[in-house]
């Protein structure tokens, strides 16, 4: 995810040291979309689809800033993308001479495994080793970031470098818990009978967006709650027992989501509502809790005028959650070494501790330098949920096109045209068709 927008996000701790840029950095001679740059270079082309009040929006155009500074004469050229726009197009763009020098990239199986697995990447494990970046990254956070030769992520080559960690959690509107003097949800029963009061007044508890990522990371947070690491190792990596989405954890993850809907919890109106239209009811004070990603925290930070608060879903040891959306490097790239450059900078202590200040969960800052209240409880609760091993990944990511398929049948749970069986027999018929075949 969407990662989905997965990007969502995950959980990890962060690494104890940052490289530092050493030296002024020098333009390769070398040119062609083979691996190096033309020595009359002066444009890095960069995409990527944050927020500029995001945490990591902020943190990249301080990296653009900087770029520039120690690359005199040298011109970012930053084309701002939708994370559908990218996910939908990126396959086409790459096998194009349109390709930027460098681009974000959702991480998984489904995702950057399949551009890695078609040849479309490059394979940066030199690099890597070259500049120290694995020595930065936690191992849960490196899962995502090598994948296999038939894409599987977990092992392999490198084709992508996450410079911040995600994870899943509840937001919640305090102001609103104490006007209707509930008890901050630090228990599943707490959430529950939240919810029960907030539907009573007639107010719909959960943001939810059911034409993106939202509504499926429910019914996945659901699932998780009664999982554990060897259940999320054969979804997501095909190790140990065939998946079964009729097991104990799918169907009470399905069937209680339906139940929610009837029960008001999650609005019927919001099958065909985006992301951002989540976002924006829980900021508007409309929707009491959203349950998403750390991706949100910086704006949250930015433009809620209320008080609120988060918190891990309440009993469960797992959560959607991984290193952060990719930097990739298109192989047919005119720049690979500025691009790789680039990546350098963004995981330097400057970037990392600005990143962990806006509200980011960085994977190299220095823990002193954040500061701020807010962001230092996100890092702790992501400190927490890695030291635990409970970042789990997110739901679309185990085959290709599985995004597609949990947006339509989720959909369809929201409208009650599906029942719980119906959609988690579609949900296995298109997992099983997308399992690599051994």
């Amino acid at each position: 995810m969407l990662t989905a927008r997965r990007r969502v996000m995950a959980r990890r701790g962060t690494a104890s040291a940052a490289a530092v840029l050493a030296g002024s950095l020098l333009l390769a001679s070398c040119g062609g979309s083979d691996g190096g740059d033309t020595s009359d270079a002066k444009t890095l082309r960069l995409w990527h689809y944050e927020a500029p009040n995001s945490a990591m929006g902020a943190a990249w155009t301080a990296a653009i800033k900087e770029f520039e500074t120690q690359h005199p004469g040298v011109r970012v050229e930053f084309e701002e993308k939708s994370f559908d726009q990218i996910q939908k197009t990126a396959p086409m763009v790459l096998n194009s001479s349109d390709a930027p020098d460098l681009m974000e990239y959702n991480k998984g199986n489904a995702t950057a495994g399949l551009l890695s697995k078609q040849g479309l990447l490059t394979d940066l494990s030199a690099e890597v080793t070259k500049r120290g970046w694995d020595k930065l990254l936690s191992p849960g956070v490196r899962t995502t970031s090598r994948y296999d030769a038939n894409g599987v992520m977990g092992s392999g080559n490198w084709y992508g470098v996450p410079n911040y960690a995600e994870y899943t959690m509840v937001y919640f509107n305090k102001d609103l818990f104490a006007k209707y003097e509930l008890a901050e949800p630090k228990t599943f029963d707490d959430l529950v009978a939240a919810m029960d009061v907030f539907a009573e007044h007639d107010i719909t508890p959960l943001a939810n967006s059911g034409a993106e990522y939202l509504a499926q990371q429910y019914v996945y947070q659901l699932a998780l709650s009664k999982a554990d690491r060897s259940w999320v190792d054969s979804y997501e990596l095909y190790q140990g027992e065939r998946t079964d989405f009729h097991d104990a954890a799918w169907t009470y993850a399905a069937g209680t989501f339906a139940d929610w809907v009837k029960k008001g919890y999650i609005g019927k109106s919001s099958t065909s509502a985006k992301a951002e239209d989540a976002g924006v009811s829980f900021i508007q004070g409309k929707a009491p809790i959203l349950f998403s990603g750390s991706w949100w925290y910086g704006r949250f930070q930015d433009e809620a005028k209320f008080d609120w608060g988060t918190t891990l879903w309440p009993g469960s040891n797992l959560t959607a959650g991984s290193g952060g959306n990719l930097w990739v490097v298109p192989k047919s790239a005119d720049h690979k070494e500025l691009a790789y450059d680039f990546i350098d900078i963004t995981m330097s202590k400057k970037i990392q501790n600005l990143l962990g200040n806006k509200g980011g969960v960085p994977v190299a800052a220095d823990p002193a330098a954040v500061t701020d209240p807010k962001s230092k409880s996100l890092i702790t609760d992501f400190n927490t949920l890695s030291g635990r091993d409970g970042l789990a990944f997110y739901p679309d990511w185990p085959v290709p096109g599985f995004y597609d398929v949990l947006v339509s049948e989720t959909q369809k749970l929201i409208t009650g045209s599906e029942k719980p069986d119906g959609y988690l027999d579609a949900l296995q018929e298109a997992y099983d068709k997308g399992v690599p075949k051994t």
